[in-house]
């Protein structure tokens, strides 16, 4: 038995040593990758579409197949040259500790379950605070995503309001409880929309507050709210990148007792760069906040905050202790929705660890000074700014609609680049973001030369209408 267990540990150790020396070869060759896969490599995926095996494979054919057929039809947005959807690149210490973590395999729900994770998560939580300058007694639930997180903190805004009028929902539940309004901004991002929709706010109940032409919430057309109000305001708007302007929208919340939730994916951790930091201000006067890691702060995927001022309205909301297991109101069990989760709070930990609060700071205004260069040189080049760049957004076209879709599908075509569509005001547009740690400005000249390009190509010849936008 002791051999067989000795054998089976040697080929595990193996395995992971081939999956860490693949790992790093896809890392080492990612400057070079088509930054979206090309046709050949999408049409190879098919070889995936197996039917499932009576008798299973060898694990080595199976991470070949994930790594020889798999690896060329990733998008290469770990890399330098990817400025779509505020997606950064993850930093090599927090992939490092990812590592460790699939090494450790814990359900990270409590201290019984793991010791380590436990501290570190509580450490990673009070450094979030600090440097984003909130609430130190808040509570923090590292989530999946923003999505999850917005729906820990209104579900908690939700709870805290119907007990203002002696509702117990968790006894009650909601049929004949006592209204709640929802106001939103007409810019509102739609994973706030599906976190109030899966709370069940229909969307034709939500009140829209007017922006004006960057996306801010205008103060002066707020409408009305009361103690039994959401409002949902914006730390950076996706396309812009622009920022409500808290201190009158607070000073009109607070007034009326009413919940501020602060949607700040990307646009809140600008609190931790001193040039941007004045965006922010009265932002820490909210009653919640949600952002992710997987944008400016590079750590990998399905890690977020959600963060509660009522760090005991929090534990209330999600409180899940059971007779078999039990744990502090500050677990991650009881701070956020799973029960069993991985240790996202690590990978924040390790990151700030390793940066340190000016290190995020460089970061931060490295991308927004990379944002204006760009903006500056496709003014130059003829394009159409259609907001000068707030935070590391760069919101453009070209032309007619037509010709600014095709730009974009002329330049991701030719694979050295890659950014997205976007609507802005009813119109087809494009937008840059740059968000990952690897880019510098050899990378955003290439994408600024790309552009001039394929913007003379279509300014040469004329808009051809028998284009049509490649899949």
């Amino acid at each position: 038995m002791n051999r067989k267990k000795t054998q089976f540990c040697s080929m595990d150790t193996d395995l992971l040593l081939d999956a860490d020396r693949r790992a790093n070869r896809y890392l080492a060759e990612i400057a070079d990758m088509d930054v979206f896969p090309n046709e050949f490599a999408r049409s190879s995926l098919s070889r995936f579409d197996e039917n499932l095996p009576e008798n299973g494979f060898d694990t080595s054919e199976t991470l070949s197949l994930l790594d020889d057929v798999g690896s060329p039809g990733t998008v290469a947005s770990n890399g330098s040259r990817y400025f779509g959807f505020v997606i950064g690149a993850t930093i090599p210490v927090a992939a490092a500790a990812q590592r460790m973590m699939l090494a450790w395999d814990q359900c990270a729900s409590s201290y019984t379950n793991s010791p380590t994770a436990d501290v570190i998560e509580k450490i990673a939580a009070r450094w979030i605070l600090d440097i984003l300058d909130l609430p130190h007694s808040s509570g923090v639930a590292f989530g999946t995503s923003a999505t999850s997180s917005t729906l820990v903190c209104l579900a908690t805004a939700r709870r805290t309001l119907l007990l203002r009028k002696n509702w117990n929902q968790d006894v009650r539940g909601l049929r004949g409880a006592p209204e709640i309004r929802v106001v939103i901004s007409e810019k509102v991002h739609v994973t706030v929309l599906k976190a109030l929709r899966v709370l069940g706010f229909g969307e034709q109940n939500l009140i829209l507050a007017p922006v004006d032409e960057k996306g801010s919430i205008i103060p002066s057309k707020l409408p009305q709210l009361d103690e039994m109000t959401i409002l949902c305001l914006q730390a950076g708007e996706v396309n812009t990148g622009s920022f409500d302007p808290y201190l009158p929208l607070m000073t009109a919340a607070k007034a009326a007792k009413a919940w501020v939730h602060i949607d700040g994916a990307f646009g809140l951790w600008a609190r931790a760069a001193p040039k941007k930091r004045h965006l922010t201000d009265g932002v820490e006067m909210a009653d919640s906040w949600t952002t992710d890691g997987h944008k400016w702060l590079n750590t990998p995927y399905d890690g977020a905050v959600g963060v509660c001022r009522d760090r005991h309205a929090m534990a209330a909301t999600m409180n899940s202790d059971a007779d078999y297991s039990s744990a502090s109101a500050d677990s991650q069990k009881n701070l956020g929705i799973e029960f069993s989760r991985s240790a996202r709070g690590i990978p924040f930990w390790a990151v700030l660890r390793t940066l340190g609060r000016t290190g995020v700071a460089a970061i931060i205004e490295r991308h927004c000074a990379l944002a204006e260069y760009v903006a500056d040189a496709l003014v130059e080049a003829g394009f159409n700014l259609l907001t000068r760049p707030v935070l590391n957004q760069v919101l453009f076209s070209f032309g007619s609609s037509a010709e600014t879709a095709q730009i974009q599908s002329l330049v991701a075509a030719k694979g050295k680049v890659w950014f997205g569509m976007t609507v802005w005001n009813e119109a087809p547009a494009m937008r840059v973001s740059i968000s990952s740690w690897r880019t510098d400005t050899h990378d955003v000249d290439l994408l600024i030369s790309e552009l001039k390009a394929v913007a003379h190509v279509v300014r040469s010849a004329g808009y051809d209408d028998s284009w049509k936008p490649k899949d």
